[in-house]
């Protein structure tokens, strides 16, 4: 029989058998894999190995666990794009990081294409959750603020004709990647994903590819 003393010696409350920043992790991607409406509670227990009580404890209701992982995803999303657009980088180079960064994501290796979890899941729902909208419309504009930056420092620097208009160019730069994620989703090769990428990217900086990499890229798209 126990004292009383080594049962007052214990911390109160069951541990915690999870890592939070885990399950978030594999709540996504059962998300990204599902869609938010496929994606049922037995599913997100299957992928947390958390039981019903324990999720809802942990992060509330599926709505909640979803914007908790969407909000996650926005995050390392926009600090992957500051990484990638290095301003000690040549503007072409750092916009070229950010896509090829992109597609790894998009086109996860010995997996089906994913695309981009944002515009794949969020997208369908915001047309009736004012939630999921305004998380929408923010992660939006953080990419395009994310690419604004870097565009008006490589007009202080040069890299751009003065008149260049950078809100309407990083406009322009997250649509492309928006189109490279919904066409990778689709089926598009990761060659011919990247061949447009550099088209568009030389679009944006007021010049033909340069010669190699349009050579390149018209190879890997046959």
């Amino acid at each position: 029989m126990q004292s009383s003393t080594k049962k007052e010696g214990r911390p109160r409350g069951r541990p915690r058998a999870y890592d939070p920043e885990e399950a978030l992790a594999r709540a996504r991607d059962a998300f990204w894999r599902n869609g938010y409406a496929n994606t049922s509670l037995d599913d997100l227990s299957e992928a947390t190995g958390m039981n019903r009580p324990s999720l809802y404890g942990a992060f509330g209701d599926k709505h909640a666990l979803y914007l908790q992982t969407m909000e996650r995803y926005v995050e390392a999303g926009r600090a992957a794009m500051d990484a990638a657009l290095d301003s000690a980088l040549p503007l072409r180079d750092a916009l070229m990081c950010v896509f090829d960064r992109a597609l790894d994501w998009y086109l996860p290796p010995h997996e089906a294409a994913r695309g981009c979890l944002l515009i794949g899941t969020a997208a369908v729902e915001a047309v009736n959750d004012d939630a999921i909208r305004e998380l929408l419309a923010a992660g939006l504009r953080s990419f395009d603020k994310a690419f604004e930056r870097r565009l008006r420092t490589a007009l202080a620097q040069g890299e751009l004709p003065p008149e260049a208009n950078a809100p309407v160019l990083a406009r322009l730069a997250s649509a492309l990647l928006h189109s490279t994620a919904l066409r990778a989703r689709a089926g598009d090769s990761r060659a011919s994903l990247r061949a447009m990428a550099v088209a568009g990217v030389a679009l944006i900086c007021g010049s033909a590819p340069a010669a190699s990499d349009a050579r390149a890229a018209a190879r890997r798209a046959k």
